[in-house]
């Protein structure tokens, strides 16, 4: 045991115990030795290097053990107040503790009365592991040392030094020489950065210390990714599938294709594919398939209104169903022919519902609109949804417009908010060049219908991108606070460096988010609209609408 300095002395409370170093600050033990670690504080010295005096720890990993003597996790991280300059424990590689000739294993542990230690000589025995789980382990001898408690965290080592596993039992009748041990797969099952320190059989050593690394970057860089789809994506039909649940992380994913993926090439696929998305280059925006739903004056009377609704595949609109309807009678033609429309996208087409509405019509509460009669969910809870005025639609020099701001903006990080208030005394000239210049988004406090001359400033000049609360601030002269200030307070933080291509999906994130607030009609962003207008996502011209039949 010369040299082998790692190994520790574990105190909590009345509860010693032992542990062994894997790093300079880190090192492992038992749970159920730190169970009072809360109350009492972790201390830890070690006893080839007294020099080093008692160090305070805290437990940074837990394995999620219950208190109870059967019960699975039996393992803690524990980090020291400061690094300590030892070599830490080396690792041998699975299952060397059940090979034949079965070896000798030696644990270093603290019973009562030797507080620098003693050691033990146990070996494993073969076959599977009890509740896949622990290793049994018993005396090479009925003579010498038992297991007892001080054992607990202690390393498992072969005669080379390398550890095996960890004693985490030991028997409790008295003169029983036997206890259990958690190899080291398992111990990695509990904290997966155990992987990249373990050799493992069927996996060549270089691939796995490159796909820790990569994953290191990963987290380092906040890659986003996910690592049931990273997987799928790297192995073969032969592969194990993901285990119920899937993964908690990266690094959980990348121990998983260590320790359960028997093809030797299974790490290195792994490493590549996450490699190639460490380089990849910034995903582009979403490129939307419009469905829209345009609404027009019938001219067969006030209450009568003319609808079509389209779908965009392959760069063209193909319309679905039109119709002459009763105002009342829209809502669920709409719904019928929205479900429709979904068969004519392209398979994992990023859908985008387009309301075209006439003027009077902008403010009309489409997004709640349930999905159908048998779906109560809000269609702007369900999908990103946005509306834009039938007029603007048509209009080509506004399309023109539109484009070469939306060309100039490309993938814009976001820009600011230009804020129309409540009770604002800008003149509508003066509002029109602030937006012509270079606005891509604006809000306003109030509805169209209490703020309608800025209003149609807005939809007057090429600004991609309105958003209003459909009720709220009623406009001039209300008393207290004023709802519409706070609306665009919030919608401010919440649009701040997201590109203007995004913020369908944004809102609809708001939507869901309000409606699923404890008070949903209190919340902020209830009654968000969104104008949104990008003419690149229509690629034929804008149509009239033709004449229903039926």
């Amino acid at each position: 045991m010369s040299g082998a300095a790692w190994h520790a002395r574990v105190e909590c409370g009345k509860e010693v115990g032992a542990g062994f170093l894997v790093s300079a600050r880190r090192l492992l033990t038992c749970a159920h030795v730190v169970r009072w670690s809360g109350d009492a504080g972790v201390t830890v010295s070690f006893p080839g290097r007294r020099e080093l005096g008692e160090l305070s720890a805290t437990v940074a990993v837990h394995g999620g053990w219950q208190g109870g003597a059967a019960d699975v996790g039996d393992l803690a991280v524990l980090e020291l107040d400061r690094e300590v300059p030892l070599r830490p424990a080396a690792f041998a590689r699975p299952g060397a503790e059940r090979t034949a000739p079965v070896p000798e294993l030696v644990a270093y542990g603290f019973p009562k009365g030797y507080d620098e230690g003693m050691l033990a000589s146990y070996r494993a025995l073969p076959g599977p592991l009890i509740s896949d789980e622990w290793v049994q382990l018993e005396a090479l001898t009925g003579h010498g040392q038992p297991l007892a408690a001080g054992f607990s965290g202690a390393a498992a080592t072969l005669a080379d030094g390398t550890v095996v596993g960890m004693v985490s039992a030991v028997a409790g009748a008295k003169d029983v020489r036997v206890g259990r041990m958690l190899p080291v797969e398992v111990m990695a099952r509990y904290w997966p950065e155990l992987g990249e320190l373990v050799p493992t059989p069927g996996h060549r050593a270089d691939a796995r210390k490159r796909l820790y690394a990569l994953v290191r970057r990963a987290e380092e860089t906040g890659l986003g990714c996910d690592p049931e789809r990273l997987y799928v994506s790297a192995m073969d039909a032969f592969a194990p599938p993901p285990p119920e649940g899937g993964f908690a992380s990266l690094r959980e994913a990348a121990a998983y294709v260590q320790w359960e993926v028997p093809d030797p090439d299974a790490v290195a696929r792994f490493a590549g594919r996450l490699e190639a998305l460490l380089h990849a280059p910034p995903p582009r925006p979403a490129t939307w398939s419009p469905i829209v739903v345009e609404i027009d004056h019938s001219g067969a009377g006030a209450d009568q209104v003319t609808v079509e609704v389209s779908a965009y595949r392959d760069g063209q609109r193909r319309p679905v169903g039109t119709r002459r309807l009763a105002r009342g009678a829209v809502r669920t033609f709409v719904q019928e022919r929205i479900d429709e429309a979904f068969a004519q996208l392209d398979p994992g087409a990023e859908e985008l519902l387009t309301f075209v509405l006439p003027r009077e019509w902008l403010n009309e509460p489409v997004a709640h609109w349930a999905c159908s009669e048998d779906d109560p969910t809000p269609l702007g809870c369900a999908y990103p949804l946005v509306v834009t005025d039938r007029s603007r639609h048509r209009s080509g020099r506004l399309r023109h417009q539109l484009r070469k701001k939306w060309r100039k903006l490309g993938v814009s990080p976001g820009g600011t908010l230009h804020r129309v208030d409540c009770g604002t005394r800008e003149r509508p000239a003066g509002l029109r060049k602030r937006l012509r210049d270079d606005a891509e988004l604006a809000g306003f406090a109030a509805p169209p219908a209490a703020a309608r001359e800025h209003f149609e400033v807005g939809l007057h000049v090429p600004v991609p991108v309105l958003l209003w609360p459909r009720g709220g601030c009623p406009g001039d002269g209300h008393d207290g606070p004023c709802s519409g200030t706070a609306f665009l307070d919030e919608l401010a933080v919440s649009v701040a460096g997201v590109p203007p291509s995004e913020l369908p999906r944004l809102v609809m994130e708001l939507r869901e988010t309000a409606d699923a607030a404890d008070d949903p009609d209190g919340h902020w962003a209830r009654d968000v609209q969104l104008l949104w207008d990008d003419p690149r996502c229509f690629a034929e011209p804008t149509a009239l609408l033709h004449s229903p039949v039926g």
